[in-house]
């Protein structure tokens, strides 16, 4: 019987590609990124070594097309490589997943400029690329930017360009990627779903401004800054599909991937609390008994529920990402379910192992604790576990969505 929590749990039932993938991502969460979780939380430093590593092995390139040097994979891969690295590094986890989803929003409707500019470099482990979405007028309603974008009078290139501006919040990433798709609408259209558009923005392009560096309670290296876009000026060829492809590009990619990569990051977190808790009560012994604290029937329980939840939480979750590949016609709302339930799963976990582990779970520099932060971020980082419910319970009842 497999030790819980050992890489092969997690390829078990995949096309081969995909088992070849999940090997690849324990090996770089094994020797790159657990060693260096300690430090990159403790200095609140982006995971530069981290996401190199990534892109070295090809996992960066993940959703990218075969025929430009990528994986062409979709959602389960997603899941899988997300809990493989959450396992490790929480914030280089979060990380790597915001690059993933932007990159298959560049992916999405890319034009042979676009595929050059962006995906070929993506595949060839030379960009990282992020989402910038989210607002801080707007807070969970990321699909309601007001950020503003029209045409560029003064005109960057032959092709007519565009000026940004506006501000942007909690941008994973910030400062350290290379590209930003950033979200945008025409003046006047700030509270019209149907104007919502996307655009990618270069690394170094004049009126970017960065805010103050991340100072997080949890998933401390993440990054995650506020942007002002200042009169951006950026070539008409970085627009993203066309102006207005709100529907799609939010339902059909942003919502999926960003749900799915979330999802795998918070149940890799899970996981790596029941491994932790597991461990310390195998090793831990009563001085005075000589009785190991495995042998402890009420603990048997508390390990056990853990387990259930952890097993059960993973199947919704990878059942949703599969609907999502197939394009089935319940995939949201299976989607919108495993993310709430993850979140659940891993601040319900993560409090159990820390209770298993009593004092030594509770010290400030233990690996219990950096994980216990970690978790709270489930159920407030946009769509939160309640958007997330109503999202599902209006669709279970033929309401609209927004």
């Amino acid at each position: 019987m497999s030790a819980i929590g050992s890489p092969i749990d997690l390829a078990t039932d995949l096309a081969p590609a995909l088992a070849g993938l999940c090997d690849t991502a324990a090996e770089v969460a094994r020797t790159v990124l657990a060693p260096a979780a300690e430090a990159v939380d403790r200095e609140g430093a982006w995971p530069a070594a981290g996401m190199a590593a990534l892109a070295a092995s090809g996992l960066t390139a993940l959703h990218i097309p075969l025929r430009l040097g990528g994986h062409e994979q979709g959602l389960l891969a997603l899941a899988v490589v997300t809990e493989e690295l959450g396992r490790a590094c929480s914030s280089t986890a979060m990380c790597f997943g915001m690059h993933s989803v932007a990159a298959k929003v560049l992916a999405a409707k890319a034009t042979a400029d676009q595929e050059e500019r962006f995906l070929r470099p993506i595949a060839e482990g030379r960009h990282i690329t992020t989402l910038a979405l989210s607002e801080p007028g707007t807070g969970v309603h990321f699909f309601l930017p007001r950020a503003r974008f029209r045409p560029d009078g003064a005109g960057v290139d032959s092709d007519g360009g565009y000026v940004l501006d506006g501000e942007k919040s909690f941008v994973t990433n910030g400062g350290h990627a290379d590209s930003y798709v950033v979200s945008a609408v025409p003046p006047g259209a700030e509270l019209d779903p149907g104007a919502f558009t996307c655009l990618a923005v270069e690394r170094g392009a004049q009126g970017l401004e960065w805010g103050k560096p991340w100072q997080g309670f949890g998933m401390r290296g993440n990054s995650s800054r506020s942007l002002r876009l200042n009169g951006v000026r950026i070539p008409g060829a970085n627009l993203l599909g066309a102006e207005g492809d709100q529907i799609w590009y939010v339902f059909e990619v942003v919502a999926p991937y960003f749900l799915i990569a979330m999802a795998g990051v918070y149940l890799g977190i899970a996981r790596a609390a029941l491994d932790e808790a597991v461990a310390h009560l195998k090793q831990r012994h009563h001085d005075h008994t000589g009785e190991s604290l495995s042998e402890i029937p009420v603990l048997w329980h508390q390990v056990a529920q853990a387990w259930t939840e952890i097993e059960a939480t993973r199947q919704l979750v990878r059942h949703a990402a599969r609907q999502g590949d197939h394009g089935a016609p319940q995939a949201p709302l299976a989607l919108f379910a495993a993310k709430a339930k993850v979140a659940e799963t891993v601040t319900a976990v993560t409090e159990t192992a820390m209770m298993l582990m009593g004092g030594r779970g509770y010290a400030e520099s233990g690996r219990i604790g950096r994980l216990h932060r970690d978790a709270r971020a489930a159920h407030v980082m946009s769509p939160t576990t309640h958007l997330l419910n109503t999202w599902l319970g209006r669709s279970l009842l033929d309401l609209p969505l927004l």
